[in-house]
């Protein structure tokens, strides 16, 4: 499989750290960004993207916040609208999931 630049996915220095140190397992993006069985490496450990699946913003939960490093859904969100210039939280609105593990 191929090996994703880890920016692309992951495109913050926190949001790299935090999957180096395992509180982060996924990520939520607007489109698709790596492929299931895609490997990528932050500071010499490579992960792979177990699972990418397309789902609507409604049926994000508290744990998907938490696998994301936040503390539950409405800090997502919140968090969300604060990085996003254009972004409007609506329930129907399609993401892409994006998770992964170390090898």
């Amino acid at each position: 499989m191929a090996e994703r630049d880890a920016t692309d996915l992951l495109p913050s220095e926190r949001m790299r750290t935090t999957a180096l140190d395992g509180e982060v397992t996924q990520i939520h993006r607007g489109h698709r960004y790596a492929d299931d069985g895609e490997t990528f490496t932050i500071a010499g450990t490579t992960f792979e993207v177990t699972a990418v699946t397309e789902r609507p913003l409604g049926e994000l939960t508290d744990e998907d916040a938490r696998a994301e490093g936040m503390a539950d859904l409405e800090s997502y969100r919140r968090l969300l609208e604060r990085v996003h210039d254009d972004f409007e939280w609506d329930d129907e609105s399609t993401v892409v999931r994006h998770r992964f593990e170390r090898r």
